[in-house]
């Protein structure tokens, strides 16, 4: 990696002051649209228009709740707004329109950061990843359990729903009193929606328009956090020689998307920067990009590409590469000790 680390890192580093003035509008430009084709989603089907019309209204209903979703994001990294307290209530209110608590979620999501790329500390807010040597000394049971796990399928269209339906619904053991009661704020907020729309429309009626929301937002959610750390060439390594600068630029995906892509999805797939510095919000990711010639040093991952990487299962330690569960077909088992 060429040029002085720490003139690029000053360089970088500037792009993490956040701008109100940016972070209201992106607020209106997304959650008044979000709000207007919701209620014409609740028109259709009030009026009894055929069912696809309110199903096709879910398309860009769905990729504005995944904006929503990065400016929650946004504001658990604290970088939203300047304010902590602007970013606490916004982070509330666009978790709760996300189906997600706010301090549940931050603490799962930060541990994240401080060990993605980790052999010796995975399992907190990531994609459960084995190296090739755990997968072969696995018992059946285990090793079935991991390829339900890794199916696309059942990636794209169970743990969509999982998450949003119920684990997000269930305060987290260990995870403190903070994030329990943000969990029961989230929870009790969306009873509340689900109380005032049954009253008024009727319970059927919010389901209806709800459901495919949940449905498509979370399905692609889940797939942008896939391909964010898992393709062939990313990065692992043991507690001991992990380097945080390589994890980041390594071990996360540039994402590049359409332009129209990358507006919904709040510029996330510029996800190198992000984790090289959290505090850059949103809206600064693509003029960091375009101004800091070392990140441009960055590979992208294209949309076909990333379509491969789910066929990339295991982390082989040896070749320093995600490998396919073919790539192993008749390897004998390694012992467990």
């Amino acid at each position: 990696m060429s040029g002085d680390r720490s003139n690029w890192s000053r360089a970088i580093a500037a792009f993490s002051r956040s701008d109100t003035r940016k972070a209201v509008w992106q607020l209106v430009n997304t959650i008044v649209p979000y709000f207007a084709v919701l209620s014409l989603m609740a028109f259709s089907v009030v009026r009894g228009w055929p069912y696809l019309v309110t199903v096709a209204l879910a398309l860009p209903a769905s990729a504005l709740a995944m904006r929503i979703f990065i400016f929650f994001h946004d504001c658990c990294h604290g970088s939203f707004f300047a304010s902590k307290r602007a970013n606490r209530i916004v982070g509330y209110v666009t978790g709760i329109l996300s189906f997600t608590p706010f301090d549940d979620w931050r603490r799962s999501h930060i541990a994240h950061h401080a060990t993605a790329g980790d052999l010796d500390n995975r399992g907190t807010g990531d994609v459960w990843t084995m190296t090739v040597d755990e997968y072969l000394a696995a018992s059946r049971r285990k090793r079935l359990g991991y390829r339900l796990v890794r199916n696309p399928f059942f990636l794209l269209l169970v743990v969509p729903f999982w998450l949003s339906l119920i684990s997000y619904r269930i305060p987290h053991r260990g995870a403190g009193k903070q994030a329990a009661m943000s969990v029961m704020v989230t929870n009790l907020a969306l009873v509340g929606i689900f109380a005032a729309v049954a009253l008024t429309l009727g319970w059927k009626a919010y389901v209806l328009v709800q459901l495919p929301v949940i449905v498509i937002s979370w399905t692609v959610g889940v797939w942008l956090f896939y391909v964010q750390h898992q393709y062939e060439d990313t990065y692992w390594t043991r507690h001991e020689d992990r380097d945080p600068l390589q994890a980041a630029l390594k071990g996360s995906s540039y994402y590049k998307l359409p332009r129209v892509l990358q507006w919904f999805t709040g510029s996330i797939g510029l996800h190198h920067i992000h984790h090289l510095r959290p505090r850059i919000p949103n809206y600064h990711l693509q003029a960091c990009q375009d101004s800091v010639p070392v990140l441009q040093s960055v590979k992208p991952l294209t949309v076909g590409r990333s379509l491969r990487s789910v066929a990339m299962n295991l982390w082989d330690e040896q070749n320093q590469k995600m490998v396919s569960f073919r790539a192993i077909r008749g390897r004998p088992r390694v012992r467990a000790w």
